[in-house]
């Protein structure tokens, strides 16, 4: 699989102008100090699960490296949907997605269109403020099937009621709620709920990131490197 050093040898070989501007600009992706895309990937594309962590990124690479893994997702769905298979993309600390201009118009896209692909994007956040700071929510939200909310601040509690047309008896829900309780919203319908999962299955062992619950056990996440 060719990697972006061969484009660069290949524009490098070419006489035209235009040819040359785009090989300079590449120049430090490739021989230079942002190089760390320059490589075959070492994550294993075709397991069930794949796990991108960028968060080691340097603020210069964190917004191609974003990029390049929701490329990388919509290759994976285009693939699956001619094999009949749905694509689950689940997006943590998404409102970082929201913040560059590219990347947030790039979720939008996903957001309209992966449902006629097969894909199920999930974005997941713990900064509301920040989130609903971005031009494209309004997108966002128009293009989800469903918004699940947990305990929120007081100051953030008021953005949603506004934003999503929150009665007062409704927010009494994810106001100093427990674990497992909130909100759920379908279309124009809201419901409250609990949901008391059984801390005695393996299956909670797993999918715990408390680190009171860690402790002792021995266990930590894993995790695969771009």
């Amino acid at each position: 699989m060719p990697v972006l050093g061969d484009l660069y040898q290949c524009l490098r070989e070419q006489k035209e102008v235009q040819a040359q501007r785009i090989a300079t600009a590449l120049e430090i992706y490739v021989n230079g100090s942002l190089k760390v895309f320059n490589h075959r990937t070492n994550v294993e594309l075709n397991n069930r699960i794949v796990c991108f962590d960028i968060k080691d990124l340097g603020k210069q690479l964190k917004k191609l490296g974003m990029l390049i893994v929701q490329d990388q997702v919509w290759n994976r769905v285009t693939v699956n949907r001619a094999l009949h298979k749905s694509t689950r993309y689940y997006i943590d600390e998404f409102h970082l997605l929201l913040k560059e201009e590219q990347t947030a118009a790039y979720s939008v896209e996903i957001w309209k269109r992966f449902r006629k692909w097969g894909g199920i994007p999930t974005g997941i956040t713990q900064n509301i403020k920040d989130l609903l700071a971005s031009r494209e929510i309004e997108n966002i939200f128009e293009n989800s099937d469903f918004i699940y909310m947990l305990n929120q601040a007081a100051g953030d509690r008021q953005i949603l009621a506004k934003q999503l047309n929150i009665s007062p008896h409704q927010l009494s829900y994810v106001t100093n709620s427990g674990e497992g309780e909130g909100l759920i919203f379908y279309g124009s319908t809201i419901i409250p709920f609990k949901d008391k999962f059984d801390k005695s299955l393996r299956l909670y062992a797993l999918m715990t990131t408390k680190p009171s619950d860690l402790e002792g056990t021995g266990e930590k996440a894993g995790k695969a490197e771009c």
